[in-house]
Order: structure tokens, then sequence, then C-alpha cells
């Protein structure tokens, strides 16, 4: 039997303006801890470097760019080249389309130390990034709080991402919703992240 022939497709989180599903912990225990050990370990893991407020920041989590090709991807007036598809990601990427039907052709990968790195409130439209199109967000590691908060009404979802676990955003999100991953002091350990998403040409 196929693994996602066992889940029952997710409901929308969001009561408005976006569709966000969580798909909950979508491999297997062993599978999980075995992708989590070979991104730690292949993956070449650098400090994000950022702009802000018109001065250069180097945060505390590490990050890395992959892609079909190698798309140029600015945030935080910061401009990233992505690197070929390594094995551990193009086994994830496959996972992850099967499980949410939608295709992708980069990712970028989040890695934080402890429950201290955080991501500020933001909303992924960058536009590199294809209008309304799927980010489907793997979590591997330490659980942490996900919140969206609505840009108008201020109204927010809160949820636990689990270790394994697969979120997708799409339709209207990024446009009237924000995202974050908040600080706590509970979690010492580490968590990745990898958000896959379709680049325009």
């Amino acid at each position: 039997m196929d693994l996602f022939d066992q889940f029952t497709p997710p409901g929308n989180l969001l009561p408005c303006d976006g569709d966000v599903r969580y798909y909950g912990v979508v491999m297997g225990h062993g599978q999980t801890d075995d992708f989590f050990r070979r991104l730690l370990e292949e993956i070449p893991w650098a400090h994000d470097e950022l702009v802000m407020f018109g001065r250069p920041v180097v945060t505390r989590r590490k990050v890395a760019w992959y892609g079909d090709r190698p798309f140029a991807y600015t945030y935080s007036r910061a401009t990233k080249q992505a690197l070929p598809w390594v094995p551990v990601l193009a086994e994830l990427k496959a996972l992850v389309e099967q499980c949410s039907g939608e295709p992708y052709n980069s990712c970028l990968l989040n890695l934080y130390h402890s429950g201290e790195e955080a991501m500020g409130w933001h909303s992924d439209d960058e536009p590199e990034l294809k209008k309304h199109g799927a980010i489907a967000s793997v979590s591997l590691g330490a659980p942490r709080r996900f919140v969206f908060r609505h840009k108008q009404s201020k109204d927010q979802i809160k949820l636990m991402l689990e270790h394994g676990s697969l979120l997708v955003m799409s339709g209207a999100t990024q446009a009237f919703w924000q995202h974050s991953l908040p600080a706590t002091k509970t979690v010492q350990s580490p968590r990745i992240n990898l958000t896959f998403r379709a680049m325009v040409a």
C-alpha cells in the first residue's frame, strides 16, 4: 500500500482569505530521523545574511537554497543563488509532491539551533515566487509553535509543527496572512524547516 493511502486529506485551517492544510506526520519515525541526520550532515549550512533597516545583519540560524536551476531569490534585500539538488532533498521533494499533489522547483532550508532562534512576522510573497502557488513546509527535529495572523483583522491561528510533519500554504494565503515562528526558551534542541516552492521562470 502506498504511504499516503492511509491519510485523509486535511481541512483548511484558515477561516477565510487563503488555504492552509496541515497533514501532520507524513513519514515513519525511522525515516524522519534519517532525513534529519542526513540534512545536518550533508547540507552546506551557512548563516543567513540580510539587510534590515539599511544595515547588514548575520542571523544565528543557518540557511541553504536549492532548485531545478540556479534561481536567484531575493528576500530582506539579500539575493541567494540556488544550488543543484542533492539526493536527500530530491527524496524529500518527491515525498512532498506525492502528498500535496503540487509540483515544486526549489527549496529554502532553515536550521534553528534552539528555540531562541525564531522567525518574525512575514509573508512569502516575493515576485520571484509563483502567484498563489503552493508552498510546502516540512518540519524535522524539535516541535515548534507556528502562528498565522490575518493582515487586516489580526485574527491568529496557532498550531504545533511536529517532527516529520507537512504544512501546505496555497491560494491567497500570502496576500492576506503573515506567519511566524515565535521564540521559546523551553526548546533546546535543533529544528530543520524546508519550504518547497515554485519559482517563476
